[in-house]
């Protein structure tokens, strides 16, 4: 997505903002670390969300109910010997656009 420099995980900012090549925002965000759904809302994220540019978003699942409908779903899968399965689903008419 041409985002230059280093990219480091938002594990304990829970947030980290991106300019990507186009000018465009991204935001990469880790909620691994959430207890309830609701510190999502405590933290002003619907704001976040409701702004334009692509959201990545890990462990949706901590925030369960609260975020919009993925456009795709990236489940990614440990193998042997450092490799990763990445399985790509396509959960709205923009993500079955963007996979094809």
């Amino acid at each position: 997505l041409g985002v230059a420099g280093r990219i480091k995980s938002p594990t304990y900012a829970v947030l980290e903002p991106h300019l990507l090549a186009d000018g465009s925002a991204a935001s990469h965000f880790d909620f691994y670390r959430f207890n309830d759904p609701r510190e999502w809302l405590d933290a002003g994220f619907r704001d976040v969300f409701a702004a334009p540019g692509l959201k990545l978003v890990e462990w949706p699942d901590k925030v369960a109910g609260l975020l919009p409908e993925p456009d795709l779903r990236l489940s990614i899968e440990p193998l042997d010997d450092d490799a990763r399965q990445v399985r790509v689903q396509a959960l709205t008419p923009l993500g079955r656009s963007l996979v094809e």
